[in-house]
């Protein structure tokens, strides 16, 4: 599934949630070197269950947009989502 995503990086804590037909996500790494990239790849690899190496940045490599392959269906993200963000 491909998922529209806007980073936010430099916060204080890791954050995920569902904003309008995509996903926010705040990340703790600076914006360098691909170190947010790889964040976020972990951190979505953990909230939909699946292999870091199995989440791909299609479009947004080095911009706040991003649009994300996440291999889950769309039943699967829905759920993931309506569970507590607070768990991560």
């Amino acid at each position: 599934m491909n998922v529209e995503i806007k980073v936010v990086t430099r916060a204080k804590k890791k954050e995920i949630k569902k904003e309008g037909a995509g996903l926010k996500v705040k990340l703790i790494s600076l914006p360098r070197d691909g170190k947010a990239n790889e964040e976020l790849a972990g951190f979505l690899a953990e909230v939909f269950g699946v292999r870091k190496s199995d989440v791909k940045i299609l479009k947004g490599e080095k911009d706040k947009r991003k649009v994300v392959s996440i291999p889950v269906s769309e039943g699967e993200f829905e759920s993931r989502m309506a569970e507590s963000p607070e768990r991560f």
